[in-house]
């Protein structure tokens, strides 16, 4: 559940972008935070593990509107991508009020996905959270690797593969090139904010 700033009116919500490693992540934040510099209202930190890192910062989505007359703070996260960090996945898990899943396009990296996807889903279960009933986006990103020559899945396999269950938005995106980046971020503020004001009555 957010964190709910009574004195000063401001419902802080937490997003966190999860995958396999080297999908994309960091280059998503970044991107987000060089685009919306309006709309950030802290500096990105960094935390760096070997070879990995964590990056957060805050984020006011104001074309996004109010909930109950109170002014929203998303905090936007990533986690680190590899298994050997899990420790570090589960703890910026913790009270997450929506997700993105960054999905590599590449064809080499069909497993890794799924074997992330699941680890998302057993990191919650701790939490005693279910996927399902958390607002998710998926991206598969690195759409771009097409056009350079490598081997991408085809939508319809990453769809089977990761989205038959759960049915979320999706959107194919290219993070180095800024396509789609955006409207994943406004889809998923938009629905966690719809969960939230709904949590909220």
């Amino acid at each position: 559940m957010a964190f709910i700033n009574l004195k000063e009116k401001i419902i802080q919500a937490k997003i966190v972008y999860y995958g396999p490693g080297r999908c994309g992540k960091t280059t998503n934040l970044e991107y987000i935070f060089s685009q919306c510099r309006g709309q950030v209202q802290s500096e990105m930190v960094s935390v760096k593990t070997d070879g990995d890192r964590t990056l957060f910062f805050d984020f006011f989505p104001f074309d996004m509107g109010k909930i109950n007359e109170y002014d929203v703070k998303i905090q936007l996260y990533t986690v680190p991508g590899q298994v050997k960090y899990n420790s570090t996945r589960r703890l910026v898990l913790k009270g997450v009020d929506g997700l993105v899943f960054v999905a590599d396009s590449a064809s080499d990296r069909r497993a890794s996905n799924v074997n992330s996807l699941e680890n998302l889903q057993e990191n919650l279960a701790l939490y005693g959270r279910d996927i399902c009933s958390i607002p998710l986006v998926m991206q598969y990103n690195k759409r771009d690797l097409a056009q350079q020559g490598t081997e991408v899945l085809e939508l319809e396999t990453l769809e089977e593969d990761l989205n038959r269950r759960l049915k979320a938005p999706f959107f194919e995106a290219s993070a180095v090139e800024g396509l789609n980046i955006v409207p994943t971020l406004k889809k998923i503020v938009s629905s966690t904010m719809a969960a939230l004001e709904e949590e909220l009555r």
